[in-house]
């Protein structure tokens, strides 16, 4: 009979009780609307918003479709907002892709052709409470920009779809920020 072997085995079963339950106390919660502000200046409660495609001036085929996409992607995943139409949503959600831009970074001498390229998404979007007229979020000119490297197989589409999903990203953490 080993007393020494079943102690130590209480011991490490008693600390890892003790570090899930500091770690489940860390401040982690599974509800969003504790994250996002969830009202207007009027303390009404925001629950939906309207996503229409955006509008684009470029002449780049879908590009305005995929930035809506992953968009609503992001809102649904991320945020306590349900998707609605517009004439029913509490919030809109407008937005302009204004340019997209292409640059060189990095060249090859051998054969002097682009290696690494980078790709620059400029869009303009506003956030507004339907309710009230109030604009919660404007954002005129927001540029996100991505770098893609050619001799690997990486083309400007795949960079704007990342551009996209990043622009999301960083849309929905502007809604995320208690400064509107």
């Amino acid at each position: 009979m080993d007393l020494g072997g079943s102690r130590r085995q209480f011991w490490i079963a008693s600390i890892s009780c003790l570090v899930w339950l500091a770690v489940g106390g860390c401040g982690y919660t599974t509800d969003r609307a504790a994250q996002f502000r969830t009202e207007n200046a009027s303390e009404r409660p925001i629950r939906t918003i309207a996503v229409p495609i955006f509008e684009s001036r470029e002449f780049r085929r879908d590009i305005e479709l995929q930035v809506t996409e992953a968009l609503k992607k992001r809102i649904e995943a991320e945020t306590p907002y349900k998707l609605a139409n517009q004439d029913v949503a509490d919030t809109v959600l407008q937005g302009e892709v204004i340019e997209v831009r292409q640059g060189t970074i990095g060249r090859d001498f051998v054969n002097v052709r682009p290696r690494e390229t980078a790709a620059t998404l400029i869009v303009s979007w506003q956030w507004k409470d339907l309710r009230t007229g109030e604009i919660l979020v404007n954002r005129p000119r927001f540029v996100h920009t991505v770098d893609y490297i050619r001799p690997v197989g990486e083309d400007l589409h795949h960079a704007l779809q990342r551009a996209s999903n990043e622009m999301a990203e960083r849309i929905v953490e502007q809604m995320l920020d208690d400064n509107w």
